[in-house]
């Protein structure tokens, strides 16, 4: 069997996101994301053999994109002059929080139906929990490559953090998502965790 076609796969893994977001995880179905994605039936399937395996490779589209992010964020942050790790932290997350609950606020929407819908699916708890422990060792990465010094043993701490910001920020009305805001949510993120 050749290889499967990675921008197909992403191009239904995205389309699985948009519908999670707007519908929930109920309306996704191997069907509904091939409409979303202008696919003929059966594509859906020919990638993902069930359900679950399609909210799985949802779960690592998501992670993928994140990262992704993390490391433009990285390429293009300039610290201000004397600010330290604390201050710098601080500005990246706020910028990764504003961005995330605004311009990719769909994509994390999903993230939090899937994160409930995996209490039912074992399958998908555990490809969360795999995204949690690669997204801790990305970050970790992504702090060491800015010069940070963070211990590698606050990380958990602030990756969970930054869910629970990132989940009010999510739920709540986007016209109350300001700068101001999130930076005073990755403030005290750095500061609990620091």
């Amino acid at each position: 069997m050749p290889p499967p076609n990675q921008r197909r796969r992403a191009q239904l893994a995205d389309a699985a996101i948009a519908l999670l977001a707007r519908t929930g995880v109920h309306g996704v179905t191997h069907r509904s994301v091939e409409r979303e994605a202008g696919l003929p039936a059966g594509t859906a399937s020919n990638y993902f053999r069930s359900r679950e395996a399609l909210l799985v490779a949802v779960a690592e589209r998501i992670g993928e994109l994140h990262n992704a992010d993390m490391d433009a964020a990285g390429a293009t942050h300039e610290p201000p002059p004397g600010s330290g790790t604390r201050d710098q932290a601080a500005a990246l997350i706020a910028g990764s929080l504003l961005a995330a609950a605004t311009v990719h606020r769909e994509r994390y929407l999903a993230i939090f139906e899937l994160r409930l819908e995996s209490l039912r699916r074992p399958a998908l708890a555990d490809a969360l929990s795999a995204l949690m422990r690669s997204s801790i060792a990305h970050t970790t990465g992504h702090h060491a490559s800015l010069g940070l010094e963070i211990p590698p043993a606050a990380v958990p701490t602030l990756v969970i953090l930054y869910g629970g910001a990132l989940f009010t920020l999510v739920s709540s009305p986007p016209e109350e998502i300001t700068p101001e805001l999130a930076h005073q949510l990755a403030t005290g993120i750095v500061r609990a965790a620091l």
